[in-house]
């Protein structure tokens, strides 16, 4: 049998990033990727209201199709907490934007084309509505939902997300399946026993490298003692 901790631990560390919104920059880049021109995406097979999927290496962006090559969809976005100008708001978010938006626990549920929301990532069209068979909503009370929205907004990596944002819309309950794997990443880790020697090691590395401080034992000590009652 496979030991879950290094899986767990990975997928913990991907969880974190997931809500992070980050985008790669090519090599050698010391800017933003730039998104791809207008007309990379066929949009004549989107509908109004549609939940759009684009899967990342270590998230799942979503967003609500509005027509005419427009997305609603939530971005952490520190901007909105700072000034009102909608100018400026809506230009496309910088990696230090949504870092500091994620911080601060500010977002904008903002409308963008869809090639600034894809940012050339693969596309999926409804690709939830088999987990919500008899929850699905109309296609323009979604993009109703999905307008009413727009604007600034509350920002939680794990309570209320871009996830949170579409099931709202199109199934009538804010969900995130997302959060829910982070939740069961973390459970697996603290059930398994070897989490407690693993942090004994890290506390007593701590300790002999820092030395004897009551930052470091109490860790030394409380951690462990944590993982292995709520084991």
């Amino acid at each position: 049998m496979k030991n879950p901790v290094p899986q767990a631990a990975s997928l913990l560390l991907e969880k974190l990033m997931l809500l992070v919104h980050i985008r790669p920059l090519p090599a050698g880049s010391g800017g933003e990727t730039p998104p791809p021109a207008p007309g990379y995406y066929d949009t004549s097979c989107f509908k109004r209201g549609d939940l759009l999927e684009v899967p990342r290496t270590l998230f799942i962006h979503f967003g609500i199709y509005l027509g005419e090559n427009r997305v609603a969809h939530m971005m952490p976005d520190i901007l909105p907490s700072i000034t009102g100008d909608r100018r400026q708001i809506q230009q496309v978010v910088t990696n230090k934007r949504l870092i500091l938006g994620v911080i601060a626990r500010t977002a904008s549920v903002r409308v963008d084309t869809v090639e600034d929301f894809a940012y050339g990532g693969s596309i999926l069209v409804n690709h939830m509505d088999r987990l919500f068979e008899n929850q699905v909503l109309g296609s323009e009370e979604a993009a109703r939902r999905a307008e009413k929205l727009v604007g600034a907004t509350a920002y939680s990596l794990l309570w209320n997300n871009c996830e949170h944002f579409v099931t709202y819309c199109r199934y009538g309950a804010p969900v995130s399946f997302q959060t829910d794997k982070f939740f069961e990443t973390v459970k697996m880790i603290i059930r398994d026993q070897r989490s407690v020697l693993a942090s004994v090691l890290v506390g007593l590395a701590s300790i002999v490298c820092l030395g004897v401080a009551p930052s470091t034992t109490l860790l030394t000590i409380f951690i462990p003692f944590f993982l292995w009652m709520a084991g």
